[in-house]
Formats: structure tokens, sequence, C-alpha cells
């Protein structure tokens, strides 16, 4: 669907420049995007490859503990159905983890490895647990105290304070992270009855 509503865009675009005469405009602006993404994403590259690394070294050492000692009151109380040994709830810890640090791609295998193990533990294979359920809004409001990916843009953008938005991120983020465990909560027990 996604493919059809682009090329309906490009085909627009060039309908519209070959009437108004503009041809040349589009051709300049199609290359110079193409020059625009390609340095954005080199940049970005470089950023993912350094946070996926410091992850990397997290999950291999004791700091992967002391984090998950930390995220455990949290954890405790929004999935009060989980053991703090199971797998799942390893999972989601480092998941919960890593969207904090503003990683979302990094926190990605360890989200559906997490929903893996939630539906391994699921009693109902034709319907998601109320952990999935939690787990996926959560995931999806993704609490960021450091917005990394963000930062990263605004760099390559040259921006003159790519982490001027730390402050507007966490109060929107946490504020966020309350609505959907709220309004997650509610459902679940509209779903009960």
């Amino acid at each position: 669907m996604i493919n059809k509503i682009w090329c309906f865009f490009i085909i627009i675009s060039i309908i519209f420049s070959l009437l108004n005469g503009n041809l040349e405009n589009l051709n300049q602006s199609i290359f110079s995007s193409i020059n625009d993404t390609t340095q954005m994403v080199i940049n970005l590259f470089g950023s993912m490859c350094f946070w996926c690394g410091i992850i990397k070294i997290i999950s291999e050492t004791t700091l992967q503990e002391k984090m998950k000692k930390i995220i455990h009151p949290l954890n405790k109380r929004i999935f009060k159905n989980l053991t703090p040994k199971s797998k799942a709830y390893e999972y989601i810890t480092v998941n919960m983890v890593t969207n904090m640090l503003g990683i979302g791609n990094a926190a990605t295998p360890a989200g559906l490895k997490a929903v893996e193990e939630l539906e391994k533990m699921n009693p109902d294979k034709n319907k998601l647990s109320d952990e999935m359920i939690l787990f996926i809004a959560i995931n999806t409001a993704s609490l960021q105290l450091i917005p990394t990916n963000v930062i990263a843009i605004r760099n390559s953008l040259n921006s003159q304070n790519p982490s001027g938005i730390i402050i507007a991120v966490l109060f929107s983020s946490v504020m966020t992270f309350l609505a959907i465990i709220f309004l997650t909560r509610l459902y679940l027990k509209m779903r009960r009855n």
C-alpha cells in the first residue's frame, strides 16, 4: 500500500513539474535529496554502531544486572505476573533500558525476543495475553531519557544545539509512558469484564 502511495506522489510531482516547466528543479531536488539522505545515513550509521556496541558491552557485563536492579521496581509494578528470573522479564528489561537510552533500533531484537517468550507463556494462543499487550503498548510509547537518535539526526543536520530537546523529550516521553500504562490497564480491565 505504501509503495502505491509513494508512486502516486512521484508521478504527480513529475506531471506538475512538466506542466509548470520546472523539470530542471525537479531533477535538481532529486539529486540533492539523494546526497543529503546518503550523508545523513552515514552519520546515523556511526551513531547506531556506537550505541549498539555499548548495548552489547552492557549485555555481557555486570552492568546489565545493575540496570535490571534499577528498573526492577518499575517492571515489578507494571508486569505483576512475570517473575524477575524469567527470560521474558530479562528481554523486557533490556528492551526498556535500550529505549530509555534512545536507541530504538537496538531495542528491537530484545523486544522481539520478549514477545516470543511471552507467547510461550500465553495459555490462549488465539489472543494476546495481558502482558503482551502491556509490553507492546509500553514499547510503542518508548520511555526515553536520552533521545540519542534524535540528537544524532539534529547533529547530522548541523543543528546549533542538537541536545537542546532533551528536557522537552523527557517530559513528553514520561507523560506518554504514564498515559499508555493508564490507558492499557483500563483497556485490559474492560477486556476482562
